[in-house]
């Protein structure tokens, strides 16, 4: 791993800010002389829904356009996966999701826990520098439920019930890979169980059928291109707005999980620093949304261009900006390393983008899922005011991955024996003290396990076809057909044509090189 100036070689720069400083009273204002770092993980959220990141997006976005004024973006940042439990394994340990058989693919709410015992996270590394860890939001890495007969959770799709106890706390979750604190959704919101844990215990173990409670169709209901994703079973409005059904609290409500998921966020930070501590704190707070169903606050309703989508992003924009309110209220954002970034690309085919004019996944080919761009190029936004200078962007290849080794360096934590190997650390870009990122090379695979490698100004994918969201996912070559996908990167962003047969050494290297990759 990199390491250039660590964090505390540049402590003395900022010193004015970073001493304890009295009052009139003589009191000592202590800070943390370690920053705060809150992660704001947005899910399914396109490069192109911000308008300051794409100035032909239809969806006004005026704090995350603040927080890109304030701090530094990066217009190559990608997810390691294009779906969200790889995504997010990939982001908690630092390695790519397909090296474990249970983080490679999108799992469901009853499933068990995909990172391994003992694995380093970024929750265990920051605790091990002296962080206060936390998580708020959704979680979508498996949990070891209780259950009434004692077998491994699961879903009686008959009568839509399971067989967790839900009175009972889990046995496995957030505290055993590093948080501290813990207010989670199991998984996506279009996925049972519908209900909140905190700390490893179910908040209302009362669960009924969300069918009970939310009507299956309404009046006018039209199934569009997204029917494919559920069942005949789920809860479907319109185009956006579904859910699978299954058990949810009794007091569960769709509509209101973004703002409880703020509230709760909020009260971490608030709870944090109104009691004076010195310990520095890591907020996780991934959300769930702009993810189905899209539900948009009253207030957001109507006012994008882009559709239920579009408001729905509004609530996202509107979030982050009450973030950005608390910290400056505690007084604590020019000590706060503040991050906004997606999962991966956003759910948003070419039938949304000619309708709407908006290209929510800014120019990239494809969309979640697929192992095109459009699948896993994310927005990615970082806020220090008193060491990332404001007004920067890079081109620098990352990965959501890097930040294992991105804040090693900055804190000089030493890192574990069961490291996560696919991080390479940023952190000489965010201080400043280069231009010049370290990633060379980056492998990507998408929800029906098209692998890709992106490295030299070439992208070669192993096979034909989006390999996700986008027909055809999977095309069985015909003879004299190419068998893979090869684009020139600085030329073909779009990655509309496939150079395959034309540099037929590049493919060779680059499919040896994936494998080996792979394969260590």
């Amino acid at each position: 791993m990199n390491r250039l100036i660590p964090f505390h070689h540049l402590l003395g720069v900022f010193l004015i800010f970073l001493l304890p400083a009295c009052g009139i009273n003589g009191r000592i204002d202590t800070k943390p002389s370690k920053p705060n770092i809150v992660f704001i993980f947005a899910d399914d959220m396109g490069y192109g829904d911000i308008r300051s990141l794409n100035a032909g997006s239809k969806i006004n976005t005026p704090n995350l356009d603040k927080m890109v004024s304030e701090g530094m973006y990066f217009t190559q940042a990608h997810a390691s996966a294009s779906v969200c439990t790889p995504s997010r394994y990939g982001l908690l340990t630092g390695r790519y999701g397909f090296r474990s058989d249970a983080a490679a693919y999108g799992i469901t709410g009853f499933s068990g826990p995909v990172v391994e015992e003992g694995r380093e996270t970024l929750a265990t590394l920051l605790k091990r520098a002296g962080y206060h860890t936390g998580i708020v939001g959704k979680w979508h890495l498996g949990l070891e439920w209780q259950t009434r007969d004692g077998l491994p959770a699961r879903l009686d799709t008959e009568t839509g019930f399971s067989n967790i106890e839900y009175a009972k706390p889990v046995q496995w979750g957030p505290s055993n890979v590093g948080f501290d604190e813990s207010f989670i959704h199991p998984a996506s919101l279009d996925m049972p169980p519908y209900v909140f844990l905190r700390n490893h215990e179910v908040v209302n173990p009362d669960v009924v059928l969300s069918s009970s409670v939310y009507p299956r169709r309404k009046e006018g209901t039209v199934l569009s291109w997204d029917k494919k994703h559920s069942d005949d079973r789920a809860i479907y409005w319109e185009k956006g707005v579904w859910w699978r059904d299954g058990e949810m609290s009794t007091d569960f409500l769709f509509e209101a999980c973004q703002p409880t998921l703020l509230d709760e966020g909020i009260d971490f930070i608030a709870r944090h620093t109104s009691r004076g501590a010195v310990e520095p704190f890591f907020l996780y707070l991934p959300l769930t949304g702009p993810h189905t169903p899209w539900l948009p606050s009253q207030a957001n309703q109507g006012r994008s261009k882009a559709g239920v989508y579009g408001d729905f992003v509004l609530d996202i924009d509107f979030l982050v900006g009450k973030i950005m309110e608390v910290l400056e209220e505690q007084g604590i954002a020019d000590q706060t390393l503040l991050i906004f970034a997606s999962d991966n690309g956003a759910y948003w085919p070419e039938s949304e983008v000619d309708l709407f004019s908006h290209d929510a996944n800014g120019g990239r080919r494809g969309q979640k899922g697929d192992v095109w761009d459009g699948g896993h190029r994310i927005p990615l936004i970082v806020r220090w005011p008193e060491v990332v200078q404001k007004g920067r962007s890079s081109d620098a290849l990352i990965s959501l991955t890097d930040w294992m080794a991105t804040f090693a360096d900055m804190l000089q934590v030493a890192t574990g024996e069961v490291y996560g190997e696919d991080s390479e650390t940023f952190w000489p870009l965010l201080s400043g003290t280069s231009n010049e990122g370290t990633r060379t090379e980056m492998v990507h695979h998408s929800s029906r396990n098209l692998y890709s490698i992106r490295s030299g100004g070439w992208k070669y994918i192993e096979g034909l076809g989006s390999g996700g969201f986008t027909d055809p996912a999977l095309i069985a070559p015909a003879e004299g057909d190419p068998k893979g996908q090869l684009y020139n990167e600085a030329l073909d962003v779009a990655e509309q044509e496939n150079l395959f047969f034309k540099h037929p050494e590049i493919v060779e290297r680059l499919s040896e090189r994936l494998l080996q990759i792979r394969s260590r």
